[in-house]
Formats: structure tokens, sequence, C-alpha cells
């Protein structure tokens, strides 16, 4: 298993970034390649999603720990993908975002297609990046 953390900086408090994190219905906002997104019964949530020209529904197991801003979400069936939303103040009006994804590369490329190896954990990063700054960009225009 490969593990990812990257983080961004946003402009809001902490009540907003986490309100708006939990806006399934937003994802394809913010999240590169989310056609739709809703959230369903039982913890729940589906995804359909179109990358590499692969289109795909993803249906995720997602749990709170609301005291300590953390949004945990695990995908049911394939691919085996896992991750975390950890929200830290860093003022009253500054919030941290930090991402983690937990991916096995083997079943990333064979879900997804594209490069293997390095090529492969570079391009993952830069999509989670972007997808970072696309959220900051969401949030702090919704003031």
């Amino acid at each position: 298993m490969s593990t990812l953390e990257e983080h961004v900086d946003v402009g809001v408090p902490i009540d907003t970034a986490w309100e708006r994190l939990h806006r399934v219905g937003d994802y394809p906002r913010f999240l590169a390649g989310v056609r739709d997104a809703r959230t369903e019964a039982g913890g729940r949530a589906h995804l359909d999603v179109e990358t590499g020209g692969r289109a795909r529904e993803f249906e995720a197991v997602v749990s709170d720990r609301a005291g300590e801003r953390v949004l945990e979400w695990r995908t049911t069936g394939g691919p085996d993908l896992a991750g975390s939303f950890s929200l830290l103040p860093i003022d009253r009006n500054r919030t941290r975002v930090q991402a983690r994804l937990e991916y096995d590369p083997g079943t990333v490329r064979e879900a997804f297609g594209g490069p293997k190896g390095f090529a492969q954990a570079n391009a993952i990063e830069r999509v989670v990046r972007s997808d970072l700054e696309q959220f900051k960009e969401y949030v702090e225009q919704g003031r």
C-alpha cells in the first residue's frame, strides 16, 4: 500500500470547511473526474467518476470523528482505496485541510490506467494537490 499526504490552508473558519466537506453533492465542483456524487443511507456515498477515459462508479463508507474534525472513507468493492480529511484550525479564520490517500499502485493502474511506478505516484500527487486547491477556491468563494 502506498500513502500520500497533502495539505492546503483555506481562508475560512474550521466550521465552514467542515460543513462544506460534507456536501457530497458538491464533490464534482472540486474533485477531478467526479461527474456525480450523492449521499446514501448507512453512511455511504456514491460517486460516478471518469478518469483516463474510463467511467466507473464507486461506493464508499464514510465515517466522521466530528470531535476531532476527521472524515474517513473507504471504497467498498473495487478498487481498494481509503483516505481521510483532517481539519486543523490555524486561527479563527483559517483552517488546514490535510488529505491522506492510501492505495495500491497496481489496483489504481488497473482501475484507471495511466503511467506506472514513479510517474504514477507523481500523477496521483498532482491530482490530489489540484483537488485541494479546487476545494480551497470552493470554500473561499462560498463566504
